[in-house]
């Protein structure tokens, strides 16, 4: 991918935001991948966590189970702060709350004590993407916003894939305790770094600004945020968001395990495995960003991503079923291809569906509904794991879960056309 160009000496017209350079775009796709840092080192780790804390498969799963659950019960109050904070201040709650997360996470020694270190975590992720979408949306040319989307979206699976190959091999080497503390030590690095090049956007007193003319409208309550309604297309995505997010959530968490438990393959095989997924997951978010750039409809890209996830499920069961570990690295490249993509389409579209006042609230609700999915996809996978011994009625689920949302995004389309049709009626 070409990367954006740098600024240029001259300066940008009035009233249009100053072209930025490739730094910004590194900060924004290291914005994404260091919360998730504290979940691929659990899930990575899974065997020597177990062994560490004396707790079963599914208990494990409970841990990414709060991790989202603490996301998505701060989505919508910290997408409404992303629409007030500055940039700098929301970096801090990214890189430095992960940090955090990592060093409590470290020196765990019971369950208990590794879930407050995943209330850390989801908190520094539920408000990663309200605070990449606003600056895309505010920072960056319109022309180029969705390859910029595509590209930060896949710092998620950058970190799968540096979580895929250092932890499992760190925490067998060297423990736990040094593995979390080496990822802690990296997030208060690039805290550092992206606090220098976060752009200087409006702060509180630009969102009281922003508060007084949308209160003139009519609009605005006594707190300063909208009354306006979000559209039906906000929440339609939320629900695809869900569901798409349980299934893609549930096969990270326990794809290691998955490899270890059913296929006989070590851990750190199941590792790389998830590693080569969030691999495949890079390019994947940047050439699905690219078909949105190219014109083609949201409903039409994610339909194919439902179908693509729903076929993955499948290698996957025939991997159990037939013990054909080769078809592992087949599921995990499926997956990586397909559901891994869909938060590029969904966060694309909604940019292109709400307001610059609103986008930080209607992305606070979408990644509500996304860490939901998050929270019960391990939490559904490691029940129905301790329940039969084995994976596949987990996996049927997950298949279930992308059926209902290719329903989802059809209701969507029809939603979509019939709108067009009364407007242009």
């Amino acid at each position: 991918m070409t990367p954006p160009a740098s600024p240029s000496v001259r300066p940008a017209p009035a009233g249009e935001p100053r072209a930025p350079g490739t730094a910004l775009l590194l900060v924004l796709l290291a914005a994404m991948g260091v919360g998730p840092l504290f979940n691929y080192g659990v899930s990575m780790s899974s065997t020597v966590v177990i062994d560490r804390l004396g707790v079963t498969s599914g208990q494990l799963g409970t841990v990414l189970t709060v991790v989202f659950a603490s996301a998505a019960m701060t989505s919508v109050g910290l997408g409404r702060a992303a629409d007030r904070l500055s940039s700098r201040v929301q970096m801090s709650i990214i890189f430095g709350g992960s940090a955090a997360a990592l060093t409590v996470g470290a020196v765990a020694s019971t369950l208990g004590a590794l879930y407050a270190a995943a209330v850390l975590a989801g908190v520094t992720q539920a408000i990663s993407n309200p605070t990449t979408n606003r600056i895309i949306r505010t920072a960056v040319p319109a022309d180029r916003r969705i390859g910029w989307i595509g590209v930060k979206q896949s710092g998620v699976q950058v970190s799968q894939l540096v979580a895929g190959l250092f932890f499992p091999a760190a925490a067998l080497a060297l423990g736990w305790t040094a593995a979390s503390l080496a990822a802690a030590g990296l997030a208060a690095v690039l805290w550092a770094a992206a606090v220098a090049a976060a752009p200087p956007l409006p702060g509180s007193s630009g969102a009281r600004a922003a508060a007084r003319d949308a209160a003139a409208r009519g609009g605005v309550d006594r707190a300063g945020s909208t009354r306006a309604p979000l559209p039906p297309t906000v929440w339609f995505f939320a629900a695809i968001a869900f569901l798409t997010g349980l299934g893609m959530q549930a096969t990270n968490t326990y794809l290691p395990l998955f490899a270890v438990e059913s296929l006989g393959l070590s851990l750190v095989a199941g590792g790389a495995a998830a590693a080569a997924s969030g691999v495949i997951g890079v390019f994947s978010r940047i050439w699905w960003g690219r078909r949105m750039s190219a014109g083609h409809r949201p409903t039409t890209l994610l339909a194919g991503i439902a179908v693509g996830a729903l076929a993955g499920v499948g290698v996957f069961l025939a991997a159990d079923l037939a013990h054909v570990p080769a078809l592992l690295w087949a599921g995990a490249a499926v997956h990586g291809l397909t559901v891994l993509g869909a938060n590029v389409v969904i966060n694309a579209g909604l940019m292109d569906a709400v307001p610059a006042e609103h986008l930080g609230r209607a992305t606070g609700v979408n990644a509500m509904g996304m860490y939901a999915g998050f929270a019960c996809g391990p939490l559904v996978m490691g029940l129905l794991r301790d329940a039969t011994g084995d994976f596949r009625l987990g996996f049927a689920a997950v298949g279930a879960g992308y059926a209902l949302a290719l329903v989802a995004v059809l209701l969507l389309r029809r939603h979509t056309d019939r709108a067009a049709a009364g407007s242009t009626g």
